[in-house]
């Protein structure tokens, strides 16, 4: 008996450890759902994934063709370039038409909805007419909207190895077809047959009014620093990140800020390129993804860049009509808080981000993608969940340089979920709780790469700009392979879940765009995702949901140009609206320009309502008409869908 009580005083110290650590995994275990809870919140979600049509005959590619000294990565270099857009580019009411780029083919598509409407038209590819072009480029997204302010929808291509092309809508087409775009240069100085301008490599573009003087300008986020990214004939001109958590070499970002527009027979748009509006610093980041929104009230919309490699960046607006400029905020630094979990202060990388208010207490909050593969690389996303008691505070603190927010992701279940890319906020049972729609994955591939990426990881950062010390990542060379999309929803502890099994969403393909509207009016929010390397897929939405929506249409009250095809008017982008129901509960959304990686939701603003909902809703809306005047008027809608026209006043079409 001595023996075994000896025994167990040595042992005491490993025992004692043993049972601290038990507990403590009891205590800070992530909370987990029930099938049964998980089956009941994933009733009142529904939907069905339709083909979407593509051009026959267009030539297939697996891969893409690199410069010779990125053949060794040549499957890292093709990881991106699947981009969707929906909106309604034909003027019948619904965002029913798509834009897309496939790496597959590399062009950009438009084709119709897969509903019993998809016989509007056939798709088609863009054709760029008389603009040079060469054969070393390739298409990274489309953004929809009027640029030229005529009332149709225009197409902004960006590119890799080329500076961004917009297509003019024409007013004379009588149908969507190649002839229905005009394609035009957005930085001018263009000639020849075969283009030799700059080389930009674009990933994110983000659209709304920076300066405030009531048109559109553009923020261009470049990846790779300027130079032959795609050109297989030769070798040199292109490095890759000197640091994996603090590279400031990528591709200089840019504004295009509108000047006006020429008359004539065929008027053109113009644009002034603006190449100092941005430190060194901030502007030569690895930009994946940007998001435009007024988060404090002033219709200036700020600006989140989404950084490869190294910081994210915050931008307070302090424009003035015809003067874009910005302010790095940055959030203050918190006892016992990682430095990167701080708004600005992060070496993830951000390759995702949209606004949309999480919490309920009517400000924006931001989620942003990053890497959170589990024996890979595994970071964090982050939900910056703003922790200002008031608009006026948040403004205040955003002019003292600070941002204020914190991020939540962990507590609130959306820290990870593997290889993030665009992200989706969106309300799409009308419950009036957001869901937080994400694409995830790298390369899909045979063989398992992550142990020489998790090496180069720890490699020193001198070596990192030279494509040469890069591992081999070619095709059939897997990362994150197999990971599927993200549909995380909110349960009744005001914790999210993924719901993505339980809705047949957990396909095992990489994606990378999300693009969400009402294709078919019916009130409740469709999606159609880009996917790496293989087929975009529509999801039509069969919710079972009856709550009630409110649906905004929001134009400028300019009446679009003549034309034998109707056009849907210039969308009021930037405008913010904020509804309260009966009982006080109080939503807030914005027209969106175009946010996010590669996906692009529709300009349409979208509050689901909740249950309960039986008579007229306050709704403020906040606007600036064509002259750069803020306008703001109360009103009283039922629910369902309105198209307003906003000019000094507001106008139901």
């Amino acid at each position: 008996m001595s023996s075994i009580v000896k025994m167990m005083r040595r042992q005491l110290a490993g025992v004692v450890a043993l049972a601290l650590i038990a507990a403590t995994f009891v205590v800070v275990r992530l909370p987990t759902s029930s099938a049964a809870e998980l089956e009941e919140l994933a009733s009142s979600y529904g939907f069905e994934p339709k083909s979407i049509a593509l051009p026959s005959g267009l030539p297939q590619q697996t891969i893409r063709r690199v410069n010779q000294d990125y053949r060794h990565i040549d499957a890292w270099i093709s990881s991106v370039g699947a981009s969707v857009a929906m909106n309604d580019l034909d003027g019948d009411g619904l965002a029913n038409d798509l834009c897309l780029t496939d790496p597959r083919v590399d062009e950009v598509i438009v084709t119709p909805v897969p509903d019993e409407r998809s016989d509007r038209y056939e798709p088609f590819v863009l054709d760029p007419g008389d603009l040079p072009m060469n054969d070393v480029m390739a298409p990274m997204g489309c953004v929809p909207g009027d640029f030229n302010e005529d009332g149709r929808l225009d197409l902004l291509v960006y590119l890799w190895g080329r500076t961004p092309i917009l297509y003019l809508a024409d007013p004379d087409a009588t149908v969507l077809g190649p002839e229905a775009y005009r394609a035009t240069e957005m930085v001018p100085g263009r000639q020849g047959e075969v283009y030799d301008g700059p080389q930009w490599n674009t990933n994110t573009v983000a659209v709304d009014d920076f300066d405030g003087d009531g048109h559109l300008d553009v923020f261009v986020g470049n990846y790779f620093p300027h130079g032959p990214v795609l050109d297989d004939s030769i070798s040199g001109g292109v490095q890759m990140n000197h640091s994996m958590s603090q590279a400031f070499n990528g591709g200089e970002d840019y504004f295009l800020r509108w000047t006006g527009v020429t008359g004539g027979d065929e008027p053109e748009v113009t644009f002034e390129l603006l190449e100092d509006v941005l430190p060194d610093d901030v502007s030569k980041g690895w930009a994946l993804a940007a998001g435009a929104n007024d988060v404090d009230g002033d219709l200036l919309p700020e600006l989140y860049v989404g950084n490869d490699f190294g910081p994210d960046r915050l931008l307070y607006n302090r424009s003035t009509p015809g003067d874009i400029r910005f302010a790095v905020v940055e959030g203050a630094r918190k006892p016992m808080v990682p430095k990167s979990k701080h708004v600005g202060l992060d070496s993830f990388k951000g390759m995702g981000i949209d606004f949309g208010d999480l919490d309920g207490d009517g400000m924006y909050d931001m989620f942003v993608s990053n890497i959170t593969t589990s024996f890979g690389i595994e970071e964090s996303h982050f939900a910056f969940v703003s922790d200002a008691d008031d608009p006026a505070e948040l403004r205040a603190r955003l002019q003292s340089g600070e941002a204020p927010w914190t991020d939540e992701s962990a507590p609130l279940g959306l820290a990870w979920s593997g290889w993030g890319w665009d992200a989706k906020i969106a309300d799409f049972d009308n419950s009036g709780d957001l869901v937080v729609a994400q694409a995830t994955g790298f390369v899909k591939g045979r063989t398992n790469r992550w142990p020489q990426l998790q090496e180069l990881a720890t490699a020193n950062d001198q070596l990192l700009s030279n494509p040469m010390a890069w591992p081999r990542i070619t095709e059939g060379d897997d990362l994150a392979g197999d990971q599927h999309m993200a549909f995380f929803v909110k349960n009744d502890d005001g914790r999210y879940v993924d719901l993505s099994h339980e809705l047949g969403l957990a396909i095992p393909v990489p994606t990378r765009g999300i693009a969400t509207g009402d294709s078919d009016g019916d009130g409740l929010l469709d999606f159609a995702i880009g996917r790496q390397w293989d087929e975009p897929l529509f999801y039509q939405n069969t919710s079972p949901s009856e709550d009630a929506f409110l649906g905004l249409r929001l134009t400028h009250d300019a009446e679009p140009s003549p034309g034998d095809l109707a056009a849907p008017g210039s969308p009021v982008v930037g405008a913010q609206i904020a509804v309260t129901r009966e009982d006080g509960r109080r939503f807030i959304t914005r027209v969106d320009g175009g946010s996010g990686h590669s996906g692009k939701r529709s300009h349409e603003a979208h509050i689901g309502l909740g249950s309960g909902v039986t008579g007229p809703l306050d709704v403020n809306l906040k606007w600036r008409d064509r002259t750069g005047q803020v306008r703001e008027e109360n009103l009283r809608l039922e629910p369902g869908w309105h198209s307003l026209q906003l000019g000094t006043t507001t106008q139901e079409r």
